[in-house]
């Protein structure tokens, strides 16, 4: 390929970027763990806990003592499919298997590599609707995985406005 024609490459890759909100910070991540954490152990709940950016790259992982190593996995799959598609797992599992005795608009949906279509995957988003993340966790039920991943959000829900 020619200078030129690398050039019109370059120039075609760029005319549609945006620059990317903020991101999920470390710090961020810290305070989201340590709700989750806390809300697990008042109930009783041993959790794994995944946060990532907007990029689905890993930001923090924590795991509590006794928690399923299965379970490992898991929340990290929650978080990445929270930010591949900026909404609740609980809704991939909505579109994959239905809801309500309603069939699935979208089963296959539920056979794509390393997507969570249950729940526990909760995105990350600022105060006017930018996504800057996701967190997901894993080692109860879907019902007290999102609960443990609800109180994350709560605790720096100040912070994203």
């Amino acid at each position: 390929m020619t200078i030129r024609g690398i050039a019109h490459v370059v120039a075609l890759a760029t005319v549609g970027f945006v620059a990317p909100a903020a991101a999920v910070d470390l710090e961020t991540a810290k305070k989201m763990a340590a709700a989750c954490e806390a809300k697990a152990a008042q109930e009783g709940w041993k959790m794994n806990v995944a946060v990532v950016d907007a990029g689905a790259d890993l930001v923090l992982f924590q795991r509590m003592d006794g928690a399923f190593l299965g379970s490992v996995e898991i929340a990290q799959m929650k978080a990445e499919s929270s930010a591949m598609f900026p909404f609740p797992t609980r809704g991939l599992g909505e579109i994959a298997f239905g809801k309500d005795g309603e069939p699935g608009g979208t089963p296959g949906l539920a056979f794509v590599p390393r997507l969570a279509a249950f729940p526990g995957g909760l995105p990350v988003k600022t105060a006017d609707g930018a996504h800057i993340g996701a967190i997901g966790v894993s080692g109860g039920t879907g019902d007290e995985d999102e609960a443990c991943a609800q109180s994350a959000l709560d605790a720096v829900a100040d912070q994203l406005k």
